[in-house]
This record gives C-alpha cells, sequence and structure tokens, in this order.
C-alpha cells in the first residue's frame, strides 16, 4: 500500500467520529469527501479573507464539506464555478440573480447546483480570464499543503486543465477546507501530480502554508485511459482545442 494510501486509512478512520453521512454513499469515504462537524466554522475562515472580497471568479470543487461555502457565496452575489461529479457533466457556473431569495442551501447542494446554474464550456471559462481563488475539500491535506484527495485524481485533473488553458498559475491561491483531524502533522514530500495548497481552513483555526515544491502543469495525457477521456467532455474539449482529438 502506498504512504498515500496509508494516511487516507489513518485519517478515515479518525474522520467517521466527525463525518455527517452522505445521502448516497454513507461514510464511505473512498466516494466522497464528507461534510463534517464544524465545517460551517471552516467556511467563515475562508470567507473572511480578502482574497474572496476581491475574486471575480472562484471554482469550488462539489465537495459536501463546501456546502455551507456554496450557499454563502451565493447569499454575497459571488460568480463560481464547480465541477459535476466524476466531471461526468463537466462544470456548472453559479452567477449573480441565478438563485431566488431563500433557495440559497437548496441550490449550494449538488442537485441544487444541477437545477439553478447552467453548463459552462472550458472555452467560456477561458473567455472570462484568470480563476482567482480555488476551494477544495481533501481526504487529507499535511501541514506544508500536500493534499489528497479520495484518490480518483479529479482534483489533479481539474487542474491540469485549467493550467493548460492559462487559467491559474503558481500564484493562484488554492485552499483546503477540512476538520482538524485531516491535517497530517507531518512533512511530506509531493508527487509529481501533487497539487499543494496555500491555506488550510479548519474549524480551529485557517493555516498558512509555506510551500517547498512547483505545482504540477498540463494534463498528463499518457497517465489517462480512454474511457476516462470519453467519459469526460472536458477532456475532449481540450483535446479539441490542443488538436489532439
Amino acid at each position: 500500500m502506498s504512504k498515500s494510501n496509508i494516511i487516507r486509512q489513518q485519517i478515515w478512520s479518525r474522520l467517521k467520529d466527525v463525518a455527517k453521512p452522505d445521502t448516497r454513499f454513507d461514510k464511505n469515504f473512498a466516494e466522497v469527501i464528507p461534510d463534517f462537524e464544524g465545517s460551517e466554522i471552516a467556511a467563515d475562515r475562508i470567507l473572511g479573507m480578502p482574497e474572496i472580497d476581491n475574486a471575480d471568479l472562484l471554482f469550488i470543487t462539489p465537495d459536501n464539506c463546501l456546502v455551507d461555502l456554496r450557499r454563502r457565496l451565493i447569499e454575497r452575489g459571488k460568480t463560481f464555478f464547480m465541477s459535476t461529479y466524476g466531471i461526468y457533466r463537466g462544470f456548472l457556473m453559479m452567477e449573480p440573480g441565478m438563485v431566488p431569495k431563500g433557495h440559497e442551501l437548496y441550490a449550494a447542494w449538488l442537485d441544487g447546483m444541477e437545477h439553478f446554474a447552467r453548463p459552462v464550456t472550458l472555452e467560456e471559462i477561458a473567455r472570462r480570464g484568470r480563476i482567482d481563488f480555488l476551494v477544495t475539500g481533501a481526504s487529507a491535506v499535511s501541514v506544508d499543503g500536500v493534499r489528497f484527495g479520495k484518490g480518483h485524481g479529479f482534483f489533479d485533473l481539474e487542474w491540469g486543465m485549467f493550467t493548460d488553458l492559462g487559467l491559474v498559475n503558481e500564484q493562484t491561491p488554492v485552499a483546503a477546507v477540512v476538520h482538524d483531524c485531516q491535517v497530517v502533522h507531518e512533512k511530506l514530500h509531493p508527487s509529481s501530480t501533487d497539487i499543494l495548497v496555500d491555506y488550510i481552513a479548519t474549524p480551529g483555526g485557517l493555516h498558512t502554508v509555506e510551500r517547498r515544491a512547483k505545482r504540477p502543469r498540463g494534463v498528463i495525457w499518457e497517465l489517462l485511459e480512454k474511457k476516462q477521456i470519453d467519459q469526460t467532455p472536458p477532456l475532449r474539449e481540450l483535446q479539441r482545442i490542443r488538436g489532439l482529438a
């Protein structure tokens, strides 16, 4: 078993005590990054950052622990987009005025995003310019910013697509929202595909990371199976844009 999988298993055993069950996957953390007790406090820490106020476009992952963050971004009238589950249906854009007052919580859930937000292509996202801030959940994150997801590599893939189009770079702030029990207090060596985060928001506080390595760039096509590409519309779109299809 790889070190990253060992870390996941250790974290998941602790996470069961504070995680909120998912309606589909319960507490199967290999399939879902769950909501947890105190996630609204962690969201407070993100929303208190000046970078959020100044951001014109944010990317928020579909993780359950970010529901309250998405709700409050909708209430603030911030523009953000989110990947659909497994990126099977690409991305959804949420803009001011899309959600009637009083429906913000439902709109922040995955089903609500499908109802109120609109599908958006990579090309349209690129026409808007850079992504100003990214927020993701995680299975675990180390104090030096090494983030582990569920093991499927979706955020790594999304980051690869965004870097390929020049929408993010080394200076683009990335924050992970996790419970305190998901923070690994030893320093880890990132792999070639690990996305290093700049901030870790937990119910207990906001930690600023001093990154020791660079983030990866681009989609590593040779690591992808044809089936995954075929099932992921933005990857097919990126191939077309790059003349690879």
